[in-house]
């Protein structure tokens, strides 16, 4: 009898390498590696590989090797919501005003309500069997509102735009809109599962319940954590690692995806302290690189582009219509009526119109959770990698010389730059 480790152990690398080929593929194009690292995972699966060397296909990933592959994959999923719930500054939340409410509220309204009258349409056609009406359309609405706070971080980094009037402006608009998409797409997840709305409310009340108390225990945390940090990072990283893990096992029983849990830990760590920054840019640079592209292909194997009809690609066209025109319009249109010009008001609907990782994360869970069929899972995959795709070369094109939106000029001696140019 076979080893049963012996195909985990060719499937791992074969993934993490061709997801690294291809993000290091799309940098050289201007484009994040997060688009890259989706299209390997998509590949490796029935659209390409299995349709040009099945029997190929079934070597390198048989089903046997799924079930860990998909696991492992969990648990990269995992620590990248950790760590987006971590870069989100809640404190900024506090200070929302003006245009960054506006612009955030319309940016997420107007796609939901326009997602919402698509999912009428979408529902006869593409909805699972024993799907309400109600939790499919909540869910395909959030999914067409949703805007990729990490990928757009990413972008603005690599343009040197994070400091820019722009960049600040776009990544408070992005962290409020996320933070509410979450909220929305955890009632999505709860009506979907638990099947009547008294249980759907039980579980959220109980979700809100675990959040506040997460909050409650922060100063615990924070003592927690600083003390362990006089030890050494070793004990802080395995200490996150283990609560990021209880956290999600605590959603899970709730009756919420196991990913919540680790988000709402990320926003509730503590912040400030060196031993948990350095024990995050570990996880971010450890844990992801190898477990998360588990994850881009156990998507990819319900991602095949050869079976949609050409009836199906129309639906397509008609999705990526709805979530560029709600998504780039509310933001922009928000942007516009709160005194901006049409140059920054593009600038700002460009951005907000970007998805990337987070996108495809909400529609694993929808997939997960039988919310959605395989077939809309590949056409929101496909809206998802152009929306994303288009991000940056459309920005470069809107921005042109803009000083609000050009990076900020070097300067020899950095401990004289002025303030204002020095933090982030």
């Amino acid at each position: 009898m076979s080893d049963p480790l012996l195909p985990v152990l060719l499937a791992v690398p074969v993934v993490v390498l061709a997801c690294q080929a291809g993000g290091r593929a799309v940098m050289l194009l201007g484009q994040p590696p997060v688009i890259g690292e989706i299209l390997a995972g998509t590949l490796l699966g029935p659209s390409l590989l299995g349709w040009l060397a099945p029997t190929v296909q079934q070597h390198l990933l048989p089903p046997s090797v799924l079930p860990v592959t998909s696991a492992l994959g969990t648990l990269g999923l995992l620590a990248f919501l950790f760590l987006t719930g971590l870069e989100l500054d809640l404190r900024s939340l506090r200070t929302t005003r003006g245009a960054v409410a506006a612009v955030s509220l319309t940016g997420l309204l107007l796609p939901m309500a326009l997602g919402a009258a698509l999912a009428a349409a979408l529902y006869p056609h593409f909805a699972p069997d024993g799907v309400e009406r109600l939790p499919f359309t909540l869910f395909v609405a959030v999914a067409l509102s949703i805007t990729a706070f990490p990928v757009l971080a990413r972008i603005l980094a690599d343009r040197g735009l994070e400091t820019t009037p722009l960049g600040t402006f776009a990544l408070a608009c992005a962290a409020t809109d996320d933070a509410l998409a979450w909220c929305l797409l955890t009632a999505a997840v709860t009506l979907a599962t638990t099947g009547t709305a008294l249980s759907a409310l039980t579980t959220l009340g109980l979700t809100a319940a675990f959040a506040a108390g997460l909050t409650l225990i922060r100063p615990l945390l924070r003592t927690l954590l600083e003390r362990a940090g006089r030890t050494g990072d070793e004990l802080v990283l395995a200490l996150l690692f283990t609560g990021l893990c209880l956290s999600a096992y605590t959603t899970d029983q709730i009756g919420v995806h196991p990913a919540f849990g680790a988000f709402l830990l990320g926003a509730a760590a503590p912040r400030g302290l060196s031993a948990v920054e350095r024990s995050a840019a570990r996880i971010r640079t450890v844990v992801l690189p190898l477990l998360l592209p588990l994850f881009f292909v156990d998507a990819g194997l319900h991602t095949d582009f050869s079976t949609l009809p050409a009836g199906q690609w129309g639906w397509g066209a008609a999705i990526l219509a709805v979530a560029v025109v709600g998504k780039w319009g509310g933001a922009a249109g928000a942007a516009r009526l709160t005194g901006s010009d049409w140059r920054w008001a593009a600038a700002v609907g460009t951005l907000m119109n970007c998805r990337g990782l987070t996108e495809l994360v909400v529609l694993g869970i929808g997939l997960q959770t039988g919310v959605i069929t395989d077939t809309l899972f590949t056409l929101l995959v496909i809206m998802t990698v152009i929306t994303t795709a288009a991000t940056a070369p459309i920005l470069r094109r809107v921005a042109g010389d803009d000083p609000r939106m050009t990076p900020p000029a070097p300067h020899d001696d950095p401990e004289r730059a002025p303030a204002g140019e020095a933090t982030r």
